[in-house]
């Protein structure tokens, strides 16, 4: 009996494990978050309620898990949140499409040549008439 192991063709989507099977960015995310969220649960826990400790602890840690875990098209969400900000924000919302028209240039070059060939002939029926 054979064991097989599947390869991925793509290798850019590989990411290295460093520990327990998570990413280096996932270790960093998580540690922030637990440095974060026990001694918001201990903090808390002194009221007196365990489940309010328990609920603050975790709505203090879920973004750290969020920006560990979460990927959209191979990009972390900082990158996400920072394309959206310049596509709805920054960049403009309208944009015209615009070509290089060589026919049009022509156009327009040979409209100005012959308004020059006007204005010149005017000048030297004027001249021609003193």
């Amino acid at each position: 009996m054979a064991a097989y192991i599947s390869v991925p063709r793509d290798l850019t989507r590989v990411k290295s494990k460093i520990l327990f099977g998570l990413t280096k960015r996932q270790i960093v995310c998580f540690g922030t978050g637990a440095l974060i969220g026990v001694p918001v649960y201990f903090f808390v826990r002194g009221s007196g309620n365990l489940s309010l400790a328990a609920l603050a602890m975790i709505a203090v840690m879920l973004p750290f898990f969020f920006f560990g875990m979460y990927e959209r098209n191979g990009q972390p969400p900082e990158v996400v949140a920072r394309q959206f900000y310049q596509a709805r924000f920054v960049r403009p919302k309208v944009r015209p499409y615009r070509t290089n028209n060589y026919y049009a240039a022509l156009m327009r070059q040979a409209d100005a040549q012959e308004e020059v060939t006007r204005i010149v002939q005017k000048a030297t029926e004027r001249q021609a008439r003193r």
